[in-house]
């Protein structure tokens, strides 16, 4: 199985500059409004369920507005792989948010494919399993069976809820577990050391710690003619991270 390793961004004019795959948030790709896209690679979309849930509390964009919101940016040339669901995390602090329970989150997240794929788009969504413990997964994939989703047949297959804890052996042996049920994994925000501990059940990740950790580092030269303080937004930067994580 080829390995995809997926360079988080949120600046947009990084998707006409490299061809390198990207994963971009939602919340940064619905600010573009008119300007048309000069696509090189590949592009896959976050749906940026975090954010929402973090500030709100709940999805304030519905179903139909992704849609929408997506096809209009595929108007502007575009080309999205595929965008991950509207799911809704299980980490006890956005179970804090929303006041609601795992079971809740998973039943939603179910629900919410159920709309998003009812809809006629040329957009592939893909499923995102939600959960804390290893048996909330396997929950959440009976879940999935339930209402139809054959996830061993699919594509690619989020797991979420992994970033805060993505080099645990915890996530580590969910991921294994998960992997031996046939299903094709994607880690979401997935470091170094988690892929060292279990990148070889996985068929994709993406990550941005690479502006994160920018932030506390001189700029490059570039940069710093530039009168920049660092390089959070350097995509010269970025490639030479994606490059070592690769290695």
């Amino acid at each position: 199985m080829t390995f995809e390793f997926y360079l988080g961004t949120h600046v947009l004019p990084h998707i006409d500059r490299t061809d390198v795959p990207l994963f971009v948030s939602y919340r940064q790709l619905r600010a573009r409004k008119k300007k048309r896209f000069n696509q090189k690679g590949s592009v896959c979309v976050d749906s940026g369920g975090f954010s929402e849930l973090s500030l709100y509390g709940e999805w304030t964009i519905s179903p139909e507005e992704y849609v929408e919101g997506l096809e209009r940016l595929q108007g502007l040339g575009l080309e999205i792989t595929w965008a991950a669901q509207q799911d809704m995390m299980c980490e006890p602090i956005m179970l804090e948010k929303t006041g609601l329970t795992v079971r809740e989150h998973q039943r939603r997240t179910v629900e919410n494919l159920q709309t998003l794929r009812s809809f006629d788009s040329s957009i592939h969504f893909i499923p995102v399993l939600q959960g804390q413990t290893l048996e909330d997964y396997f929950t959440h994939f009976e879940m999935f069976e339930v209402a139809g989703f054959d996830l061993r047949k699919e594509p690619i297959v989020g797991v979420g809820s992994v970033c805060r804890r993505q080099s645990s052996n915890e996530i580590a042996h969910i991921m294994k577990c998960l992997h031996a049920k046939g299903l094709k994994l994607h880690g979401f925000g997935v470091k170094t050391d988690g892929l060292k501990k279990y990148g070889e059940y996985l068929k994709s990740s993406d990550s941005l710690a690479w502006s994160y950790g920018a932030r506390y580092k001189p700029p490059c030269e570039p940069c710093a003619s530039r009168n920049v303080k660092n390089c959070a937004n350097c995509l010269d930067y970025a490639l030479k991270w994606r490059k070592k994580v690769i290695a």
